[in-house]
């Protein structure tokens, strides 16, 4: 399991005060707990601080990279603080997070791809907005997949993020992000799935609940990867178990070493 963490993240409210006063031991701390906990890239984000966000983001990028040598996902909308990014990117190959079908997001996020060859997320919404069905978002998926393929982009660099919903929006918000996933690992065995796991559950109480039901039934779909709080030992620990029980752990031999390593939840 591809497994982001998500806490470095300026949509955050407990984090970002440390971003605000450049306080380089507590995002050290967290980048150390998220990657001892088990997280395979670490998300970077500064999106937040619209004037300053590629003055934070270079240095959060540079302030992780001094003690921590997970290799980080660049989280931004936007192109230029992407660049900055990539070019303060010293712990091997990055994701870019992220790409949609956008046309004008997607021409301007593509050549980052081709010319730094990093992985890249992209979520399944373009120019008509976010897909409510998943035939909608599938045919989102097939388009972004023909035009990163184009560029020579491996399958093996793109993370398809079906864009999960708040399922307290609309109760069919589950089941299209399953079906979408299900679909596109079907079609594309090569391509991972990258879905920010928690969206399920905004807004709803238990969150916690409801992000660990999900993870099993994505996974179970064929998804891979996912934008996840790893430092939740319960939902790590469903991860694991799950694993083992796709078959995707030989003999359980992870789940085992997370049990005696007293990392699961019991």
């Amino acid at each position: 399991m591809i497994i982001i963490g998500e806490k470095i993240n300026s949509t955050l409210k407990a984090i970002r005060p440390a971003m605000e006063c450049r306080d380089a031991a507590t995002i050290i701390d967290l980048a150390k707990r998220q990657s001892e906990a088990g997280a395979c890239y670490l998300d970077v984000n500064a999106g937040m601080f619209y004037d300053t966000e590629l003055e934070i983001l270079e240095w959060l990028m540079e302030t992780i990279q001094s003690e921590v040598k997970t290799p980080l996902a660049i989280d931004s909308p936007n192109p230029k603080a992407i660049l900055v990014g990539l070019k303060a990117n010293r712990n091997g190959k990055p994701i870019i997070n992220s790409i949609t079908g956008e046309k004008e997001r997607f021409n301007a996020v593509l050549p980052l791809v081709a010319e730094y060859k990093t992985g890249v997320i992209a979520l399944c919404m373009d120019d008509r907005g976010m897909p409510e069905t998943s035939q909608e978002r599938v045919e989102v998926a097939h388009n972004m997949i023909k035009g990163l393929t184009r560029e020579g982009i491996p399958l093996d660099d793109i993370y398809i993020d079906p864009m999960i919903r708040p399922i307290g929006t609309g109760s069919h918000y589950g089941t299209v992000a399953l079906e979408t996933i299900r679909t596109i690992k079907s079609e594309y065995p090569d391509i991972h799935i990258a879905c920010g796991l928690s969206n399920i559950s905004f807004g709803i109480p238990a969150r916690k609940v409801m992000n660990q039901t999900f993870l099993v039934a994505a996974m179970t779909c064929g998804m891979d990867g996912a934008i996840l709080d790893p430092l939740d030992k319960k939902l790590m620990t469903f991860l694991y178990s799950t694993e083992a029980l796709l078959g995707i752990d030989d003999f359980c031999m992870n789940y085992l070493t997370q049990f005696r390593a007293g990392e699961l939840e019991v």
